[in-house]
């Protein structure tokens, strides 16, 4: 019986709700290259929703996923760190230039996530641009992530090995069993992902949350197990974020019927990170102090959730494909009739801001000026908000949102966010 090695999260969806997917994967990337981008923003977070797989029988496991997908992160400016159990640290030399990607997989019992080294390794594992996926690159690319030692401190679920065709070893078969979706995931996955600009200080609290993560499992105090609904990959990129101010917690291991209801998908979680990072109403000062989450921001100096930089970016499965299927899927989880996600996905495609860094950074440039401009004094909203005056974290809140906002727009008048703007062409999303 064909074994399947990605959780079928497409099938529990389906059946809960309302499916769209009529807006596709853009076939053309964003022109803001890594080096015009990094240069900008040397740290930051970036979640992908990845489509189904669909692997062709014949060569190796088996494996097929379902339309709900994959997720993973990539943090720039991180490196593996330790022992070789799976730990990261900031990077000490050239952060701009260095990254790790993070997988977390059902396979794994000890450990949560695993980390991958390179973003080239981990996107596009070892084609070179416009190169086929051969059986023969197919190959070196595991070889290559087994001199890695991607796996080396990693114990899989005995039931992932079941079905190990004749011809394997345990090692081996993690490397069949995990390529395209730990790493090289666009030799089987479409990617839809949401890239997040955060700050060394920021990135620090980021990596400490992850390392937190995995420390029951390295100490042997549990052993991890993979939940569609109340402990999968998405928890743990949405509570990175958490981990920065950006947004509130979603919590683990809920009571399963409360999860059933509000349970994370990656292609809603790609929207959602990107209108969090882009479209809450910032210049609306009570919409920022009314929500919570970006209140606490703040006042604890994160500063403000919306802010510029965080664009998306889009990759597409290998075409010339030896290996995989390349007509995927990757689907929301959305109300049939009432349902914005697919509205909200096709705004993200079709605006040029959400996906070029120079329209981004003109857009909210533009709205920085108009705060400036807009801008009543403290006693204005004391006189004017009575209920504001009896808070007595307002006036500290105001202060750190009107320099939040200076900052910002300070940051996109400065180099070398001032000399990308005057030298890089605006790209419109076709």
């Amino acid at each position: 019986m064909r074994r399947r090695y990605i959780a079928l999260l497409g099938i529990v969806v389906a059946g809960m709700a309302g499916c769209a997917n009529t807006a596709p994967i853009p076939s053309r990337a964003p022109v803001t290259s890594e080096t015009t981008y990094t240069a900008v923003h040397p740290y930051y977070l970036e979640f992908c929703a990845l489509s189904e797989i669909e692997k062709k029988p014949g060569y190796g496991a088996d494996i097929r996923g379902g339309v709900g997908g994959h997720s993973t992160i990539y943090l720039n400016g991180v490196c593996r760190a330790g022992d070789g159990y799976p730990e990261v640290a900031l990077c000490t030399d050239n952060p701009a230039d260095n990254g790790v990607g993070l997988s977390v997989n059902a396979h794994f019992a000890n450990a949560n996530w695993v980390p991958i080294p390179g973003r080239d390794f981990f996107y596009h594992g070892d084609l070179k641009p416009g190169e086929a996926l051969t059986r023969q690159i197919y190959d070196a690319t595991k070889a290559h992530a087994e001199r890695l030692h991607i796996y080396d401190a990693i114990r899989f679920h005995d039931r992932v090995f079941d079905d190990m065709p004749h011809g394997y070893t345990r090692d081996a078969f993690k490397y069949e069993v995990s390529i395209a979706t730990d790493y090289a995931i666009g030799y089987g996955r479409d990617q839809l992902c949401a890239r997040v600009p955060v700050s060394a200080a920021q990135m620090t609290r980021i990596v400490d949350y992850l390392n937190e993560l995995n420390r029951p499992y390295r100490d042997g105090q549990a052993e991890y197990e993979w939940s569609v609904l109340t402990d999968n990959c998405i928890h743990v990129a949405h509570n990175a974020l958490n981990s920065i101010g950006f947004w509130p917690p979603w919590p683990t291991h809920q009571f399963v019927l409360f999860a059933a209801f509000d349970f994370p998908v990656p292609k809603n979680e790609f929207v959602n990170i990107m209108r969090r990072a882009n479209d809450m109403p910032i210049e609306d000062m009570l919409a920022v102090w009314n929500n919570v989450p970006a209140r606490r921001a703040l006042l604890t100096g994160d500063g403000l959730p919306t802010r510029e930089g965080a664009i998306a970016t889009f990759g597409r499965v290998v075409r010339e494909n030896a290996l995989y299927n390349t007509d995927l899927q990757l689907i929301f989880y959305d109300e049939p009739t009432l349902g914005h996600y697919e509205g909200w996905y096709r705004q993200i495609l079709g605006q040029p801001r959400y996906s070029d860094l120079r329209s981004n950074f003109q857009y909210f440039g533009a709205m920085y000026a108009r705060i400036d401009a807009e801008r009543q004094p403290l006693t204005w909203w004391l006189a004017n908000h009575p209920d504001l005056a009896r808070q007595p974290d307002f006036p500290k809140f105001y202060t750190r949102y009107y320099d939040a906002v200076a900052h910002e727009a300070a940051f996109i008048a400065g180099a070398p966010a001032a000399a990308f703007m005057a030298s890089a062409p605006a790209a419109a999303l076709n």
